[in-house]
């Protein structure tokens, strides 16, 4: 069946759809201290929000892939959407912080399969000059929405209810589920998926090295990003405005990092990944110190963002360029690791924090990890299969 809409509105709707997916994932960094006070939890408890949103990602996601693999993707990518609904209604209406939890892991399930979707069917659409950008275009919509919906977010919670954020994640989820249903082509493969193949992308080698990266390295990341807006209150001396300023400019650098990261030359991925990460590491590790001056904390928020979210879009490609044997899983797997990496550094910074290490030690620990991922990918360089990465650019 053809397209009836033009691929621009498709690609649009995606992206509507990953931003308000990824608004829900990161939103609650800006209101862990509203949590704290209106659940009557502490603050490092609440970065169990961020823990369960990324274990359930990162097991659910692929789990629920695989048993839907057969299915088209029109009715599956409305179907996740319709979780995604329900599950921000839960947390709307949550009585208590078990309840919000529940919310969390019910949302994040949908999220892996369908940024996956997402990416797999902006690909097939697009000729392959434009591929590249069809992918940057679904991941902008992450992107975007660290830079408007977090701080936005953050502050309708901070002048309203945080409860308000949920509804309006209800809101932005209707009309993107009502989007989905009319816009989305009936695409299906020339032939049908085979799981066993699929499941091969384990037994890449290239594969696994970016997953090393990310798990034990690119986690450093969340590690500090987790507790990012009591870092603004606490060292910048920021209020509600100050750290919706500080969030706005980590967006910022995240959108500027992403497409500027979307630009890079498949043959250039692995270079240019030591260069970020090791900038990254340099930024976490004087965050802190340099966040005391206010007016350098929002450059300080959008270098984080620039370095986060510009490492980001090449790890990504590397999994889905390498991962020529699963088509059909490769960018579920790929949402899957980076949220594994979550949860792996937010468990971190929390159990930090309770064990009564200081923000500033935390994001030390933090760039340190980042500089082992760094190592990590200097190693990667030397025994990859640079062809799979020169043969796509050839093709593009």
């Amino acid at each position: 069946m053809g397209v009836t809409f033009s691929r621009k509105t498709i690609l649009t709707i995606f992206m509507l759809g990953t931003f308000g997916v990824g608004m829900t994932e990161y939103v609650v960094t800006g209101l862990l201290t509203q949590f704290a006070d209106d659940l009557s939890v502490d603050v490092s408890t609440t970065g169990l929000l961020l823990t369960v949103y990324a274990i359930s990602v990162a097991i659910f996601g692929p789990l629920l892939r695989i048993i839907t693999i057969k299915l088209s993707p029109k009715p599956l990518l409305v179907g996740l959407m319709a979780v995604f609904v329900a599950s921000n209604i839960m947390a709307a209406t949550a009585p208590n912080f078990d309840v919000l939890l529940l919310s969390r892991l019910t949302s994040a399930a949908m999220h892996a399969p369908f940024f996956g979707l997402c990416m797999s069917l902006a690909m097939n659409m697009s000729p392959p000059e434009k591929r590249t950008g069809a992918i940057a275009m679904v991941q902008g919509g992450l992107t975007i929405a660290v830079m408007l919906g977090v701080p936005f977010g953050s502050f309708l919670g901070g002048m309203f209810d945080w409860r308000f954020v949920f509804w309006f994640m209800v809101i932005l989820g209707c009309i993107t589920l009502i989007g989905l249903a009319v816009v989305t082509p009936n695409m299906k493969p020339s032939e049908a998926p085979n799981l066993k193949k699929e499941l091969g992308i384990f037994k890449n080698k290239n594969v696994l090295m970016v997953i090393a990266v990310i798990i034990f390295g690119f986690s450093g990341v969340f590690t500090a990003y987790t507790f990012k807006e009591p870092m603004l209150r606490e060292f910048a001396d920021f209020g509600v405005t100050g750290v919706t300023a500080g969030l706005f400019f980590f967006g910022l650098g995240a959108v500027v990092g992403n497409f500027a990261s979307g630009n890079i030359h498949p043959n250039r991925l692995t270079e240019r990944l030591i260069v970020v990460l090791g900038l990254l590491a340099v930024v976490l590790a004087a965050f802190t110190f340099i966040l005391q001056f206010s007016a350098f904390a929002f450059v300080m928020t959008f270098l984080f963002g620039a370095g986060t979210f510009g490492t980001t879009p090449i790890l990504n490609t590397k999994i889905i360029l390498a991962a020529k044997e699963a088509p059909s899983l490769s960018g579920t797997i790929a949402a899957s690791v980076f949220n594994l990496a979550n949860a792996i550094g937010a468990a971190l910074g929390s159990l930090l924090l309770s064990a009564g290490l200081t923000y500033t030690m935390i994001t030390l620990v933090a760039a340190g990890m980042i500089a082992f991922g760094m190592f990590l990918t200097i190693l990667t360089h030397h025994v990859e299969d640079k062809s799979l990465f020169q043969a796509e650019e050839v093709r593009g």
